[in-house]
């Protein structure tokens, strides 16, 4: 859309300044619980502007190569501890373009995550063990990663803060590995992710990094946007969205040679074992339409399919599921096309041949659909697998029933890859069987296994995986959340063959002051420090 006369445009970060766009296209933000709209327009930027971004984060790449790790990790702090005291400002924003709840979601879980990350990654660069050095005393020949180069981030819709591309945690592993980041913010909350870029410049200047470390544009063509993620000054990208638009994306970074790093979409399988059905029948109707619901089911670990063996208890459980969700309040989405999608994902579901139980409908005069619940059987689904794993993005569940277990691993082994994927089995042990015949298929195809509980809740843990086959990922060997593990994402291998001591990284030097590298000494690997 053009620039509405009289009308000012949000101005873009570039090289340590607020400017304008040299684009004169715009895009206003939205409330979707009220359709009003909110402040001024965004520009959606040219590629002068791209070219002026990218020519800036190169140059910050190069000076932040030779930074100290504890200019880094200062940062950061900085950055967690000027969030921390406008919570509930940059809460009250967010909420405002994304109808999340300002309270409990916003202020008092996603915001304190936010931060706790910003501060798990300063630690990271700070201890240099995310870059894995590795030292073959004998043959004086030593490795680790380092900086990849100018990360561009796209953030996704549904977490403005945690995921957000100029706060989440994409970017807080981009800056611990010593890259510079251009922020290209979710057009759902363009407002929210330029206050907290200007938290960000803020810490910036204090610090003794280059003020280009952190740079924002708000929206690009399609064509720019797959121009940005292949231009040569980008190290890497990393990605949160629909998988339509992370797959174009994909295939100009994929042909550039630049690597890129996507979610993309998950439907999180979750098995629910006989035994356990009848031993805590209420316990699991309880834990599913909670984790069904939540946040009207817009989170990318949603339980989205649900796999029961036949049964009189499995026909209550589908039945008591449909009561909770025509009780329950369907939430706002995130946004007319969120709802669209929604829509259009459960028309194809049913049209394929499930069965609405209940819900389907757009809620009119609002942005909503009311909460969905559908069910297949198992011979159904394996005729068109494809079609049935189709992603429902929000308050939608598909429950597929097999006659037997043996039906269900037909299932489970027709599954694209997941973040996650879930079996409930009998405290008793009287699921043992059966969970034994699912598992190994399961775990094959997600990042994430886990037993007896719901999938929504993901752990800002060393050990946590938020990854998995294609199409959850681009790769499955990498984790969006987890510190130092996802820091890995936006490093380069780099090898010293015979380098003298005085300039080697310090990481690798003899006296190494994190006292964490690897070293090949007389054939054994050890971590001891040699003391040289």
């Amino acid at each position: 859309m053009s620039v509405v006369a009289n009308e000012s445009l949000a101005e873009i970060l570039i090289a340590g300044e607020w400017r304008n766009s040299s684009s004169n296209e715009s895009f206003p933000s939205f409330n979707p619980a009220t359709g009003e709209r909110l402040g001024q327009l965004f520009p959606v930027s040219s590629w002068s502007d791209c070219e002026k971004i990218l020519d800036a984060a190169s140059d910050a790449a190069e000076r932040l190569r030779a930074a100290p790790a504890q200019d880094i990790a200062a940062f950061l702090e900085e950055y967690a501890k000027l969030i921390d005291a406008r919570a509930e400002q940059l809460s009250q924003v967010a909420a405002a373009e994304t109808a999340l709840p300002f309270k409990p979601r916003l202020c008092d879980v996603e915001l304190p995550r936010t931060t706790s990350q910003l501060r798990q990654a300063a630690a990271a660069a700070r201890s240099g063990s995310w870059s894995h050095p590795v030292i073959d005393v004998k043959a004086n020949i030593r490795s680790c990663y380092q900086p990849i180069g100018p990360v561009c981030v796209f953030g996704p819709n549904n977490f403005p803060f945690a995921f957000g591309s100029a706060s989440g945690g994409d970017f807080a592993a981009a800056i611990a590995s010593g890259n510079p980041v251009i922020a290209k913010a979710n057009t759902s909350h363009p407002e929210t992710t330029r206050q907290l870029t200007g938290l960000a410049f803020e810490a910036l200047s204090s610090s003794n990094l280059p003020n280009a470390t952190v740079q924002l544009i708000y929206r690009l063509s399609h064509e720019n946007g797959a121009r940005l993620v292949s231009d040569h000054r980008v190290g890497a990208t990393g990605y949160t969205g629909s998988r339509r638009a992370g797959l174009t994306l994909k295939a100009a970074a994929d042909q550039a040679g630049k690597p890129i790093y996507l979610e993309l979409s998950s439907v999180n399988p979750v098995a629910i074992l006989p035994a356990a059905l009848e031993e805590r029948f209420d316990e699991i109707v309880g834990e599913f339409v909670t984790s069904a619901l939540m946040g009207t089911g817009q989170f990318c670990t949603n339980p989205g399919i649900i796999l029961l063996v036949e049964s009189p208890t499995t026909k209550k459980f589908v039945e008591i599921i449909a009561g909770k969700f025509q009780a329950a309040p369907a939430g706002t989405l995130l946004s007319t096309g969120v709802q669209k999608s929604l829509a259009d994902a459960i028309r194809t579901l049913a049209g394929a041949g499930a069965k609405l139980v209940t819900g389907g409908q757009a809620i009119s005069g609002r942005c909503s659909v009311a909460n969905t619940l559908l069910t297949v059987s198992a011979t159904e689904f394996l005729d068109a697998p494809g079609v049935f794993q189709t992603e429902a993005f929000g308050n939608a569940s598909l429950i597929v029933i097999g006659k037997d277990i043996e039906e269900l691993a037909s299932v489970i082994r027709s599954l694209e890859g997941n973040l996650t994927g879930c079996i409930y089995s009998a405290r008793s042990g009287a699921d043992d069987v059966a969970y034994d015949q699912l598992a190994s298929f399961l775990e094959y195809r997600v990042g994430r296994i886990l037993n007896d509980k719901m999938p929504t809740g993901v752990a800002v843990s060393p050990a946590m995986n938020h990854g998995g086959p294609f199409p959850a990922t681009g790769h499955p060997g990498f984790t969006a959340v987890g510190i130092p593990a996802s820091l890995l994402r936006f490093g380069k291998l780099t090898c010293f063959d015979g380098v003298r001591q005085h300039r080697l990284p310090p990481v690798l030097r003899d006296r190494n002051p994190t006292g964490a590298t690897w070293r090949l000494i007389d054939g054994n690997w050890s971590t001891q420090d040699i003391g040289v």
